[in-house]
């Protein structure tokens, strides 16, 4: 009997990314093969994305052309959690489940394509099914979110926090590094959160018992020989105690931290957590303990009842910050949220595009500058994509997808996952160009 073939579609954040890695490891310790075109699959999973508005189209989207293709469809992920959503548009989708809903949808798989044989576990590497390159790979240390923003309905989709316990992170860190992963990228919805929790309870981590805390963690997984990235950091107190491990080169001199707003009258309308007020002098006692510090970000412009006395705020905030890399995104109003009910004015759609495009125009001339000042360094380099002598790679101030790349050039061929030392000689808005040395 020939193994049934199951075409995957992931959509969405590296959170949701992770959760396709953990179905199609079930898949495949059950004999499935993962086919690259819908049709000729036996089946089609779609994890969806129900964040934005224009995520759910997407979705819905990917949704129609699956069964367009296939006909056979299989629907998880966060825009799970709403089927009626689903099924007004798709009725003939097959199931529906919600977020991190691994059991149901295996049990959706085997009643549409009945395995061809018992599962064995020897037919999976160690480290499980991957969907990202073979030299990086995402770690997921939690589920869920205790905050509730207002502009946010991802508590609703995937509940609050739920921590992992911390032996169990250092040991699928450990198999990743075992199986030739180079770069860690930690994630989850509050990263600095983690452990709260389960009131950072220590579990069993080779010789020695490891606390559920973000310092501990993070110096853990830092002895692990890797990269290690963290992402989705908010700026709590004890965060300070991680940047001393950047300092060290225990971990990445690195922070994703999803600030979404400078001004305080816009942050409280947000109920973002956190003291965003003395952010300013915390990035400045950061980088006097790692002055090589990176801080990307993400930013809203046009939140309701955002006035140009808010968005000037934020513009002067980017100056006085001088964050490495950062990303807006125009507002878009989200079913469920409680910004909705918030009673705001609502700023225009060509006011969004004007702030969106002024913020975007700032951001890039502080990266021009920023990156002007790598000239002449010399800086490791993790080579995603080779071709011969040529390459694409990142430095450690830049992580996969999001934020810029090196245009490398080499006397030897180059290998995606190796890590070479190259010397900057162009820099340009966001890229850098160099030569192996």
């Amino acid at each position: 009997m020939t193994a049934p073939r199951i075409s995957f579609v992931s959509l969405g954040c590296p959170k949701a990314l992770v959760d396709s890695e953990r179905i199609v490891t079930r898949l495949r310790a059950e004999g499935y093969e993962i086919a690259r075109k819908h049709d000729g699959a036996d089946l089609v999973i779609v994890n969806t994305c129900g964040f934005l508005d224009s995520a759910r189209d997407e979705s819905l989207d990917a949704i129609g052309k699956a069964i367009a293709e296939n006909g056979k469809v299989i629907v998880t992920g966060c825009l799970g959690a709403e089927p009626d959503i689903i099924r007004e548009r798709h009725p003939g989708v097959l199931a529906i489940t919600g977020p991190q809903a691994y059991e149901s949808v295996m049990g959706a798989v085997h009643e549409a394509a009945p395995p061809a044989h018992e599962p064995f576990v020897d037919l999976i590497p160690p480290q499980g099914g991957k969907l990202t390159p073979r030299h990086y790979a995402y770690l997921k240390i939690s589920e869920g979110c205790s905050n509730r923003c207002s502009f946010c309905i991802i508590p609703a989709l995937r509940g609050d926090l739920v921590s992992r316990p911390a032996g169990d992170v250092l040991r699928e860190a450990e198999k990743l590094a075992a199986a030739g992963v180079k770069e860690l990228l930690v994630i989850s919805q509050d990263t600095s959160a983690y452990g709260i929790d389960i009131k950072y309870v220590q579990s069993p981590w080779r010789d020695r018992q490891v606390r559920a805390r973000f310092l501990d963690l993070s110096r853990e997984l830092g002895e692990l020989g890797m990269w290690v990235r963290l992402h989705y950091v908010y700026p709590y107190p004890h965060v300070d105690e991680v940047i001393a491990l950047m300092a060290e080169g225990k971990i990445l001199p690195y922070l994703d931290i999803p600030f979404q707003h400078a001004s305080p009258a816009v942050l409280k309308n947000m109920r973002r957590p956190a003291n965003q007020e003395k952010v300013l002098d915390r990035i400045r006692a950061w980088r006097a303990i790692c002055p090589d510090l990176a801080i990307r970000s993400t930013f809203i412009a046009g939140f309701p009842g955002e006035t140009n006395e808010d968005f000037e705020t934020l513009l002067d905030w980017l100056d006085e910050a001088q964050i490495a890399r950062a990303g807006c995104f125009k507002y878009e109003p989200v079913k469920g949220a409680r910004a909705n009910d918030l009673g705001l004015d609502q700023v225009p759609d060509e006011i969004k595009e004007s702030r969106h495009r002024r913020f975007m125009q700032r951001q890039q001339a502080i990266s021009a500058a920023r990156l002007k000042k790598r000239m002449g360094k010399r800086l490791p380099v993790i080579i995603d994509k080779a071709e011969g002598t040529t390459a694409t790679g990142r430095t450690q101030y830049d992580a996969p997808e999001i934020d810029g790349v090196v245009h490398v050039t080499s006397r030897r061929p180059l290998r995606t996952g190796d890590i070479v030392t190259v010397k900057i000689e162009a820099s340009e808005a966001y890229d850098l160009r160099g030569v192996a040395v």
